[in-house]
């Protein structure tokens, strides 16, 4: 579908200029996109940071930003003269719409054990307003194929500008959320990025890579990650927030208070709003005073076997009966008690091909990565390093750490005999 040179632009604080084409325009005022103006982007990161209260409406205007200029520098080089325009204009929508099926507070939903949000766009791409919305474009299963490229399940060979390693996703929230933020640490040099993407032949395909010559500002990609994760997105207050309000949805939907529809479509403020009504654990009013559960244990990833433990981030049901069996073993209320141990090993992948400057197809686990000081032992150590194993407690208590790391040691199938 040609670009029909009309378009509106929007003023942004990160990328200056955004410019909106009309179809982008037309999806962009319907219901389902507006609704992310009232989804913060950091979830509960305002309360220690407080200006972390950019939304997903402004990140997702960002990727679509970028998608348009690396789809132009990639068209000024000639690379794109095999992909069609239809695939083009997906491309550009799927980045608009990348977190269209985004729960309220970010990811905590997820990790309390709702479904992921990309299995969610579905659900929002199906309504009126982004049907009418879509509807005069011409091309065919539009709905399928933009649901396709944010499952990163699309055959286009421009899926990885929209999930993959170097998706353009990850380089607009790491920029936006460290300058809302005010920290130094998510730099990441982003025109050298997009002028280093590049168009490659892989197992008969063509697809989105990386120039070598841009491997450099991929390993500042890599640390500015490393330093958000552990200075920001997994700083001990955020995490205590965290685990406080998946324990407060976990119990509204157990009680049946509310239903993962309702939170589907649900704003921050809304869902909010709704659990301070509804929930009897009292912990929604605690965030809202900022009254967080202080640590009681704060360990190093390292000192929890890599074996096991990962039940911890994958069982919120499981971790749930452990918590209330260690809050009565110490004397406190159920939901007094709170395990927190995120896991995330994709938030430092590497799956990238890599176009050699003698114009072979490489790969930054192959003969590129070696040569630059093992990049995926170091996205291993740094994931590593940025993991903490922690408990939260709604008061002080004395907690022997041998007999958490024992339970946390566990593989799933012990670890759940014994909570038997």
């Amino acid at each position: 579908m040609p670009d029909s040179g009309e378009f509106e632009v929007v003023r942004d604080p990160l990328w200056n200029n955004i410019r909106i084409d009309m179809e982008a325009l037309k999806v962009l005022d319907s219901e389902p996109f507006q609704r992310l103006r009232y989804v913060r982007q950091l979830g509960h990161a305002y309360l220690v940071y407080p200006g972390a209260t950019h939304t997903r409406f402004e990140h997702a205007l960002g990727t679509y930003h970028l998608a348009r200029r690396a789809l132009s520098l990639l068209n000024e080089r000639g690379e794109l003269d095999s992909v069609s325009a239809d695939e083009r204009a997906l491309a550009r929508l799927g980045a608009l719409l990348h977190d269209i099926g985004h729960y309220p507070f970010s990811h905590a939903l997820e990790e309390a054990g709702l479904k992921s949000h990309e299995s969610m766009a579905t659900r929002h791409l199906e309504h009126p307003d982004i049907v009418e919305a879509i509807s005069g474009i011409d091309l065919p299963d539009t709905a399928s194929r933009i649901t396709a490229l944010i499952r990163g399940e699309s055959d286009s060979p421009l899926q990885g500008l929209i999930s993959g390693a170097l998706d353009l996703d990850k380089i607009e929230y790491l920029t936006r959320d460290a300058r809302m933020c005010g920290v130094p640490y998510g730099t990441v040099d982003v025109d050298r990025l997009l002028n280093s993407l590049t168009m490659v032949t892989l197992d008969g395909r063509s697809v989105v890579g990386v120039h070598e010559k841009g491997v450099s500002a991929l390993e500042s990609l890599l640390f500015a990650k490393y330093q958000m994760y552990r200075n920001v997105y997994w700083h001990h207050a955020v995490r205590s927030a965290t685990a406080m309000f998946k324990r407060a949805v976990r119990g509204a939907l157990e009680r049946g208070l509310v239903t993962e529809n309702t939170i589907a479509t649900s704003t921050d403020e809304e869902l909010v709003d709704l659990l301070r009504r509804e929930d009897p654990t009292g912990l929604t009013t605690l965030l809202r005073k900022r009254k967080l559960f202080k640590r009681a244990l704060d360990l190093p990833a390292a000192a929890v076997s890599d074996r096991h433990g990962i039940w911890i981030s994958s069982r919120p049901d499981l971790v749930e009966r452990l918590e209330d069996r260690l809050a009565r073993e110490l004397g406190l209320e159920p939901g007094r008690l709170l395990i927190d141990f995120p896991h995330k090993p994709e938030m430092l992948s590497f799956d990238l091909p890599v176009l050699t400057r003698d114009g072979r197809v490489d790969s930054l686990e192959g003969e590129v990565g070696r040569s630059l000081v093992g990049l995926r032992q170091i996205a291993d150590e740094l994931h590593t390093t940025a993991r903490r194993f922690r408990v939260f407690v709604s008061e002080p208590v004395d907690i022997q750490p041998r007999k958490l790391l024992s339970w946390a040691e566990l593989e799933e199938a012990e670890a759940e005999s014994r909570l038997a």
